[in-house]
Formats: structure tokens, C-alpha cells, sequence
């Protein structure tokens, strides 16, 4: 079933099909429970097929010394999307058979797997296989501990409990968070979980949608939203956050020894190191925060492509002679640091990512630099013979030696030439004979035989040792002798990664507290120093008073800019009123001007001061030797002139004395505030200031006297808007200046702006202004290219003038836009042209609209009544939202939960409430076409209902109740499709007044949604 985001309000309930039918239909709903889930299929193109997998681990490239074996391959493993091990070293694979493919969606009438798989002689190859599951469906990533299996299947993160560890199931599985969306974010979708060594279940996520992320049953106020970054779970306090914003979408993630973390990613460039409370590049579109202004790049020296080519270039180009002399391409999935006893040493400590269009690993070695890392090329390792390999995940297990899965296939990653659902495999690489360890089921070890693991030279020891400790502290063990003796192993001294170690130990045994953290902040490491203050703040609403005031200590004397960078980062973790005293001696350090991280992390901590205590930032301003938050504060103040003039007066006054290079930074930071503005009013400071500052930089202070004055020429506007070097924010404002202006070639200046992401929307409100019909089919040309959020400015444009909502409904006729493109909002705004010609059109193309009869007008006009604004402010929304799950979740989703039997409201026009009463008082006065009701008579006699998604010659694929379902269109006799709505009337008398208030409230409401639990 293609899964396509469907902005439209009804049918929000199914009905019974006529009475005729009502038995056949509940006899085929019978039939295909019995029948069980098909065999996966494939719907690869290529006429090739995978290298064996013998001979293609055979054909590996690898150093003298290393070997690689099949551990599995097809059919015992197939779509491998990714790994885990458990206590007893046990491999478990994902296997994602629903994987969304780019023409067809997800294969909603398949099912997902878990596997266990065991290596009982240790030869490097499987002889155990256990099923776990294989009831889950959009299944991407899987994790062990606390008594079960976390994966994450979108919309939600599921815990399936195995506490007895039979390997099976003990239950349903529990849903710890929904919200994760999956309808928009096909690929880019919420993946790869892995325990951190604070503890917490770290994942990632994409930039292709929003989440709205909470437990079940969190109200929209509470939950958070998630686009693109790391995010991180505590599996006992049930808390979830969001690490770090930014990149496009990371499909790896590690930690190095001493406990940074590190995620990989494509196009943009490939490294990054999660540093929390940080904003990184995107790859489009804007930060959610729109005072971030700018945001940290790469931590790498180089890219692994070749640049000057276009991302999307290997779909037709494949991997050029330059992209694989640079590394094999921009995608990039899986990330592991060698941190094993096998492989050699020169290895260790090496950061290693599968290159996934170059057939290959990619190493980096990542040293510090500065306060950070700098990830630096190092020769590829394991070229690939099978043109078929699509690696995905890598894991370095107890022996040491490395598991590299494979998806075997051939498309790119977008699998816009299908998926091969039948193949996969499951590669390790050792290198000589690798030493099987002597480990059982490190689940049944004492407390004191966990200890010693943590001295291992096999970081995989350590790292389950400590999970260990973890579950026995959660399921309240006596652990009074493990503390003591952690305690002792982190200050006896010598080796730093044991003392790291044993302090993440000692923290998820629950024996950190407060002052034995503090009392760290002076250990001799700076990597514990930096540690202790992140588990200081590991719990904000545990942060007792004398923790801030050690921050403000350390921050005075702290000589490592590692350190530092904990300082800064940790800031966003503490209330507002604390973080003055940490920032300004911070702020004062002018050895971290030039540092890739620094500035830009100590802007992020300070800048939610300045919407309660916008004079702060002055205060900040006036000690800081740091050029870019000067910079920055003055364009956060700059931009709030109108509302709140006297900050930005005093910013001014302080720095007419100041040295040049200061009152510099404060031009920079105020012309970009007003960038875009045509005039603004002008500070009472400027006069006096404007002298002193014209000696630094006429050309600026000229400029923005014109602001201040008569107003900038329209030129400057015609200019800035054009420069691809300024933000996309200043671009916007500007063309939003030319447009209200009704600027001299503006058209032109539209036509070029509206291929630019990010200025889409606005070019199009100016090209609206102008009626010639060729604009319309410049538009509807590059429609289908335009990311989501600028489809529906661009069709509200095209809805402007009758003659261009004529053409959109002829493009969609010829297939060049999806038909749901266009909802029933829209389609009532066509009818509001009150053209016979057009509206015959929009029923013929999109599907049957009538006015409502004189009963239904009077039912709305008799809850309109009803429902004022001010009624509407008592809505209970968890109550509504209760009410939505209760009678309309099974057809509908909203904000990414619920069913997909009818159209998705998420973005409907339901901010209206004429709107919401006419569907629900009247829902078959307006059903598009691909949500009529149709009945197929099989040849074999069975009657099937639903709604027809797709149909060719070979297939019909129906939507039912409770599945898709992919009919061979031989074996139809008969198909009726009628012009009525699967939602019936009356909906409204079912409800009470207060349920309907409830009920309306939470369809309106705009804030971050709610999950349908």
C-alpha cells in the first residue's frame, strides 16, 4: 500500500456494507486470518542476482591476517536492517520485510521478524536459530535489557517483555513512546538504538518529517517533537528527550573509548559528534528554533565523494572514478569504533562506517582538536566484489571479531527500483583465529565476577558488565559492595578508561550521587571532569544548589577546552537564573574564538534569556572576548526593535567605546537582525552611536541609517534576497519586503527564487500576484519535486485564480500530481468560484461534491452556535483525543496515530471549524475518489468492500478494514465503485455537548500532537 500524507477530514468512520453483503465480507476477513501472512515477495528490477555468499565473503578485500565468514545468509536471514547482542553473545537480527519502497510504500500485508542467532563452536558461522517474533511491522532497530527487547517499529517504541529469558515473548508488547511518524518519513524514519554509557537508550532520526514524541497518552502541550538528530529514552525514569538537532538522516552510532559520541550521515558530510544541546547543518529547511542563526558543522576534514557532483547524481551516474577515489559516495550507514581485542592495534580506537554506494568501509581516525574531534581519512577497509551489497549495521562482539550486515540489493537508498525481500546476510570478520571467551550468560555472574569485566581489553565486556549492573540496580539489588568497590577503581588513579568505566558503572549502579560527582570535577582526567558534569545534570529535576555554584567555580580555572565544552553544553540543562554565573567567565575566554564548537555552543545556552531577560544578553556582551555570541545577541536583540527597543539602546551605548573589532561584531549582528527589512524604527541610541561606528564600518552603518531612516533601496532588497550566501531567514524577509512593495521585477525575481528550498512558499504568494497561465504550469511543473511543507502554500496559489485551479485539476487528471494532493479543503475552495465548468471538472477528476441539504445546514449553523471560542477554550483535549481513538483512529491518523483506511487530518483544514461541522455533520457531501466505497465480486464468488487504492492490469490493491490486500485482476468479475463516503451521518447525535466540544477541541487544537493510545 502506498502510504501518501492526505490532508483531508473525512471519512472519519467506517459503515457496514449493505446487508447483501455483509456475510461474505466477514467470511474473506475469517479466510485471511486462516491463510496467515504471505511469503515475503520481491519487487527488485534487477535481472541480476546477489554473488553468492560464499563467494562474495571470499572475494572481500581485506588485510593480510583477516578472514571473513558467512555467520548467515538467505534464507536463514533476510533484510537484515539491524543487530544486537545480548548477555550470552548472541546475535539478533531485524529483519524489515514492510520497508517502505518509493513507489509502493509499505507492505503493510507482510510481517517483520526478530532472530536469535548462536555460534555454539565458534567458527564464525551460525548453528542456532531461534525466532523471536514476527509479528511487528516497520521494524528498524532492536535492543536488549531490563527484562525484554526494545525495537523501535514507527509509530512507536515497543518493550517486549521476556523476563524469564525462554526467548518468548511473555506478552503483548508495551508501548513505551508513540508519535514517531513514518507515513512521510519512509526512509529517513526513526532508527538504530544503542545503550549509551550514561545509561540512557540513544536513536536517531530523520529529516524528511516531524515527530511528536511522548507516552501514550501524553497531551499535544507535553510532547516533544522530534525532526532530525539524536535523541535518547531512560528505560526506568521513562523520560525522552532530544540530544542534538540537525544534519539529514544518521544511520549510525557509537561511542569512543572515553565515552563521546559520534553518528554518521550522508550528503552534508558524514561525521558528527552528538555533543547534547548542539545544532548542526541541515540539509534543508530551517531549525526548529529560529534564534539558533547558525549551526556547527562536520567534525571531519574531507568528504568521501566527490563534491562538485550533485547528491542524486549516482542514481543515473552510479559511483564515479572521483567520488571512489574520495571514499565511494555521500551515504553512509552503520558506525563502530574498533574497540575489540581480535583485530590488531593498530585498528583500535579507529572509526569504522559502511560506505553504502562505494561498497566499502570507510576509517577515520578521530583525534581531538580542540575542544572537540576532527575525523581524519584513513585508508578504505573491505571493498566489496558482490554489486549487491548494501551493508547497514556493524558490530564488534565478544571475541572480538566484527558482524557486517548486509540488505542485498541494488537500488539506491531510496529503493525506488523496489526491494529484494528475499535476500540478505550476515558477514564477520576476524582477523587470525580469534580466542573464543570462556563467557556463558553473563546475566548469571555475581556482582563480583561483573567487576573484573570491566578491566577487559574488549570494550564489549565493559559495556555489558554495566548494563548489568544497571538492571540489578532497577530491579533493587543489594549492590552496597559493587558501589564501594566502583568507587575505589574510579579514584585509585592509572588508567583513565578503566576510571571511566567504572564511574558510568558506579552511576548506573546508583552510587554517584551529587558530591561524589562534584568532588570529580578535580580529578586529574579531563574526561572524567567532563563526565562528572554530565551526569550532574544527567536528572535536571535532581540538581541540588551547590552544583550550579561548582560549575561557576570550575569555569573560572578549567584549562581544557574539552571540559569546557561540558560546561557549555550543560548550560540547557539548568534553569536560567543559573546560568549567568557559568556563561560570563566562559564567555571571557578568548582562546575558544576560533573553536569549531564553542561559540556557537555557548550562543545556544544564552539565547532562550532573551525573551524574559533580554538585559542579560547585554551583560554577556559587555565581558565577552568571544566575537560570535556578541555577534549573535546583537542580532537577538536587534530583531526585537519594535516590541522591546531598550535592550538593543543599551547594547548600543555599551559598545560606542568599545574596540573596533567589538563594535563590529555589533553592526554584523544588527544588519543581519534587519537584513530583510525595509525600514524599522530607529533606536534612541543610534544617533549618538552612529558616529563613533561609521569610523569602524561606514558601509554598514550607512546601510542601516537607510533602514532607520528613509528605508532600504529596493536594489539592496532585490540583492539580498538573490545572495545564496546569506540565511534563508534574511532571504524570506527580504522577498517579503519586495512583495509588499510590489517591487519592479518582482516576477522574474519570483520565478528564479521559487526552485530555492526554503523561499518555495514565498515566491509563490508573489507569483500569485500576476494572472498569466504560464506561471500556473511553471508551477505545477515542479510540483512534484517540492519538499511536503511547501506543497500547501503552492496549491493555496494555485487556488487563486479560477484559471489555474483548472489546469491543477488537469494535471490532476493526467497523473502528474497525485490526486490526494488536492483535499476537500481545497476542492470546497474551487467550488467557492462558483464556475459550472470547473466545479464538473473537479467531480469528474477528484470525486463527488454536493451542497448539504437544508437539515444538515441548519445542524451546523445549530453547533456553531454551540461551539464559540469561548466553549472551544474548555475543550478537555485528552479527552477529545480519547474520543478521536474511540471512533475514528480506526479509519484515520492524526499527528501519527492511528489507521490509514481514510485520509490523514494531520494537515487538513480542520484550524476551521466550518470545516470540521460540515464533514462531520454531512460526511458525503464531499468523497474524494480514492476514499469512495467499491465492492469486487471474485470469480470464486466472494464479495470483497474497501476502498481501491491502486489497480493495473495485473493487480487491484484494495484497502479493507483491517489490510491491504493485492488482488490479481484476473480473478475480479465484477467491481462497483459507489460515490459515498465510508463515514456515516449522524456522528454529531452520538455525542453529548460537552463530548463534542471535547472532540472538535482536540481536531482543532495546533500544538504538538498527541498519540491515539
Amino acid at each position: 500500500m502506498a502510504h501518501r500524507e492526505i490532508r483531508a477530514v473525512f471519512p472519519m468512520f467506517p459503515i457496514p456494507p449493505p446487508a447483501s453483503l455483509r456475510l461474505p465480507f466477514a467470511l474473506l476477513l475469517a479466510a485471511v486470518a486462516r491463510a496467515g501472512v504471505p511469503e515475503p515477495f520481491n519487487t527488485e528490477s534487477a535481472r541480476t542476482s546477489p554473488m553468492p555468499a560464499a563467494e562474495a565473503a571470499a572475494k572481500m578485500q581485506l588485510p593480510d591476517g583477516f578472514r571473513a565468514t558467512v555467520f548467515a545468509a538467505e534464507p536463514d536471514v533476510r533484510q537484515p536492517i539491524a543487530m544486537a547482542l545480548d548477555a550470552r553473545g548472541r546475535l539478533w537480527v531485524a529483519e524489515c520485510y514492510t520497508y517502505a519502497e518509493a513507489a509502493a510504500g509499505y507492505a503493510l500485508q507482510l510481517r517483520d521478524r526478530l532472530l536469535i542467532f548462536e555460534d555454539t563452536d565458534g567458527d564464525g558461522r551460525f548453528d542456532r536459530r531461534t525466532v523471536f517474533s514476527e509479528s511487528l511491522q516497520r521494524l528498524t532497530s532492536v535492543e536488549l535489557g531490563f527484562g525484554g527487547v526494545w525495537v523501535t517499529a514507527p509509530p512507536n517504541l515497543l518493550f517486549i517483555p521476556d523476563r524469564d529469558g525462554d526467548d518468548r515473548p511473555d506478552g503483548e508488547p508495551e508501548v513505551r513512546l508513540d508519535g514517531f511518524d513514518f507515513a512521510t518519513a519512509r526512509h529517513n524514519m526513526v532508527n538504530g538504538m544503542r545503550w549509551g554509557p550514561d545509561g540512557w537508550l540513544y536513536g536517531r532520526h530523520g529529516i524528511l518529517a516531524t515527530s511528536f514524541v511522548g507516552a501514550p497518552g501524553t497531551p499535544p502541550e507535553r510532547r516533544t517533537s522530534v525532526n532530525v538528530g539524536i535523541w535518547r529514552y531512560h528505560p526506568t525514569r521513562r523520560i525522552f528527550e532530544i540530544v542534538c538537532d540537525g544534519t539529514t538522516n544518521p544511520w549510525g552510532l557509537d561511542w569512543n573509548e572515553v565515552g563521546d559520541a559520534f553518528f554518521i550521515n550522508t550528503v552534508i558530510g558524514h561525521l558528527w559528534q552528538a555533543i547534547p544541546g548542539a545544532h548542526f547543518r541541515r540539509m534543508f529547511g530551517d531549525d526548529p528554533n529560529p534564534h539558533v542563526y547558525r549551526s556547527i558543522d562536520q567534525h571531519a576534514d574531507h568528504f568521501h565523494w566527490d563534491t562538485r557532483e550533485v547528491w542524486s547524481d549516482v542514481r543515473q551516474l552510479g559511483v564515479t572514478a572521483t567520488s571512489s577515489q574520495a571514499g565511494g559516495g555521500h551515504a553512509h550507514t552503520g558506525l563502530m569504533f574498533y574497540l575489540g581485542d581480535n583485530w590488531p592495534a593498530d585498528y583500535r580506537g579507529k572509526l569504522f562506517t559502511i560506505n553504502f554506494h562505494g561498497r566499502r568501509l570507510n576509517v577515520e581516525n578521530v583525534a581531538r582538536h580542540g575542544s572537540g574531534y576532527t575525523g581524519r581519512r584513513e585508508p578504505d577497509f573491505a571493498p566489496q566484489a558482490d554489486p549487491w551489497f548494501r551493508g547497514l549495521d556493524l558490530l564488534a562482539g565478544p571475541d572480538g571479531g566484527v558482524f557486517v550486515s548486509d540488505w542485498s540489493d541494488t537500488g539506491e537508498c531510496h529503493d525506488s527500483d523496489g526491494v529484494h525481500r528475499q535476500s540478505g546476510r550476515i558477514y564477520k570478520i576476524t582477523h587470525g583465529q580469534p580466542v573464543r571467551p570462556a563467557m556463558g550468560d553473563l546475566a548469571r555472574l555475581g556482582d563480583a565476577e561483573l567487576l573484573p569485566l570491566l578491566r577487559s581489553g574488549n570494550e564489549w565486556f565493559a559495556r555489558a558488565a554495566r548494563k548489568q549492573i544497571q538492571e540489578r540496580a532497577a530491579r533493587g539489588a543489594d549492590l552496597h559492595a559493587t558501589r564501594a568497590a566502583l568507587r575505589q577503581m574510579v579514584l585509585a588513579g592509572g588508567d583513565v578508561v578503566f576510571a571511566l568505566r567504572a564511574l558510568w558503572s558506579l552511576h548506573a549502579a546508583g552510587g554517584a550521587d551529587a558530591a561524589f560527582l562534584r568532588a570529580q570535577l578535580g580529578h586529574g582526567s579531563e574526561y572524567v571532569r567532563a563526565w562528572a558534569i554530565r551526569l550532574l545534570l544527567d536528572d535536571p529535576a535532581a540538581i541540588d544548589a551547590e552544583t550550579p555554584a561548582a560549575f561557576a567555580r570550575l569555569a573560572r580555572t578549567e584549562p581544557s577546552a574539552h571540559v569546557r565544552l561540558a560546561l557549555v553544553s550543560g548550560l540547557q540543562r539548568l534553569p536560567l537564573n543559573e546560568r549567568a554565573a557559568i556563561a560570563r567567565p566562559l564567555l571571557a575566554r578568548a582562546e575558544d574564538a576560533a573553536d569549531h564548537n564553542l561559540p556557537l555552543m555557548l550562543w545556544y545556552g544564552l539565547e532562550a534569556l532573551a525573551e524574559k531577560t533580554p538585559e542579560a544578553l547585554v551583560d554577556f556582551a559587555a565581558g565577552c572576548e568571544i566575537p560570535l555570541p556578541r555577534e549573535l545577541i546583537a542580532r537577538r536583540l536587534g530583531e526585537d526593535v519594535e516590541r522591546r527597543p531598550a535592550p538593543l539602546n543599551a547594547l548600543l551605548a555599551l559598545a560606542a567605546p568599545k574596540p573596533a573589532a567589538f563594535q563590529r561584531d555589533i553592526l554584523t549582528g544588527l544588519g543581519d537582525a534587519l537584513a530583510g527589512w525595509r525600514r524599522a524604527p530607529k533606536p534612541a541610541a543610534w544617533d549618538a552611536a552612529r558616529a563613533v561606528f561609521a569610523k569602524t564600518d561606514e558601509a554598514r552603518v550607512r546601510e542601516l541609517s537607510a533602514v532607520f531612516g528613509d528605508g532600504r533601496a529596493l536594489d539592496d532588497l532585490r540583492a539580498l534576497a538573490l545572495d545564496a550566501a546569506r540565511d534563508l531567514a534574511m532571504r524570506r524577509a527580504a522577498l517579503r519586503s519586495l512583495i509588499d512593495a510590489r517591487a519592479d521585477g518582482l516576477r522574474a525575481l519570483c520565478e528564479k527564487l521559487f526552485a530555492v528550498r526554503g523561499l518555495t512558499a514565498t515566491a509563490a504568494d508573489g507569483l500569485a500576484l500576476e494572472a498569466d497561465p504560464a506561471i500556473a504550469d511553471r508551477m505545477l511543473a515542479r510540483f512534484r519535486g517540492l519538499p511536503p511543507a511547501e506543497k500547501a502554500p503552492v496549491l493555496n496559489a494555485l487556488l487563486t485564480r479560477p484559471a489555474w485551479a483548472a489546469k491543477l485539476l488537469d494535471a490532476i487528471a493526467a497523473g502528474k500530481i497525485p490526486r490526494p494532493e488536492l483535499t476537500a479543503f481545497h476542492a470546497r475552495q474551487i467550488r467557492g468560484f462558483r464556475d459550472a465548468a470547473l466545479d464538473a471538472k473537479l467531480v469528474d477528476v477528484w470525486g463527488a461534491f454536493r451542497d448539504s441539504p437544508a437539515d444538515k445546514t441548519a445542524l451546523i449553523a445549530q453547533w456553531k452556535g454551540r461551539l464559540t471560542p469561548a466553549a472551544l477554550a474548555g475543550a478537555n483535549l485528552s479527552k477529545g483525543r480519547a474520543l478521536f481513538t474511540q471512533a475514528c483512529a480506526a479509519c484515520h491518523r492524526l499527528y501519527g496515530e492511528g489507521a490509514s483506511l481514510g485520509p490523514d487530518l494531520t494537515g487538513s483544514g480542520r484550524a476551521e471549524l466550518d470545516y470540521l461541522l460540515q464533514n462531520l455533520a454531512d460526511p458525503g457531501a464531499v468523497v474524494a475518489k480514492d476514499y469512495q466505497l467499491s465492492f469486487l465480486t471474485m470469480k470464486d464468488g466472494r464479495v470483497l468492500s474497501g476502498m481501491i487504492r491502486s489497480r493495473n492490469e495485473n493487480i487491484v490493491v484494495l484497502q479493507t478494514l483491517t489490510e491491504t490486500l493485492n488482488l490479481p485482476a484476473s480473478d475480479v468479475a465484477r467491481s462497483e465503485t459507489l460515490p459515498v463516503s465510508l463515514m456515516p451521518d449522524g456522528l454529531l447525535g452520538a455525542f453529548d455537548e460537552t463530548q463534542v466540544r471535547d472532540l472538535i477541541g482536540y481536531l482543532m487544537s495546533p500544538g504538538p500532537p498527541a498519540g491515539a493510545k
